[in-house]
This record gives structure tokens, sequence and C-alpha cells, in this order.
């Protein structure tokens, strides 16, 4: 039985180039819809460049934190067109 955190990664890895999805939306996904925290918490501490964690933002439409800086997730965002530059930070 896959772990929380697997699954968590699991919807993450499916998060196609230029989308993006909420951590409610991953949590949703994940099995567990009120654990929008804990996904953020599993993926602040992932490194794998295979888990495109960048692509989860937060439900207000801030780009949320990121392990690798917050400006490089809105580089990345912005770079993949899954944001425009007037987005909240």
């Amino acid at each position: 039985m896959p772990t929380f955190a697997e699954k968590v990664y699991h919807v993450v890895k499916k998060i196609p180039k230029g989308k993006t999805l909420t951590y409610s939306q991953v949590a949703k996904r994940a099995g567990r819809p009120g654990a929008f925290r804990a996904a953020g918490n599993i993926l602040n501490k992932n490194f794998n460049p295979k888990i495109p964690c960048h692509r989860v933002i937060r439900q207000d439409g801030q780009t949320g934190g990121y392990n690798r800086g917050a400006k490089n997730k809105i580089k990345l965002l912005l770079a993949e067109g899954a944001i425009n530059k007037t987005i909240k930070q």
C-alpha cells in the first residue's frame, strides 16, 4: 500500500508542463482532501527533479513556497507558461 507521500509524488509527476494544481487539489487526488498542508510539507522535502513540485501553487493564486527558492519557482512557472507576470507573490 503506497504511503500518502508516494501518492502525492505520483499526482505531482502527472502535472503537465505549463499547468498547475493547488496543494488542496493534490491532497484530494492523493486521497486525503483535507491534508493540503501535509502535501505541502511533503513537497518541501522533495529534491527529485522528476517530481515537478514547482507546479503546485496555493489556492489563493500565490505561488507558495519552494525548497529551491520562491524566485526560482516563479522563474520556472513563467518559463513553462504556467503563470503570467501578474501572479501574486
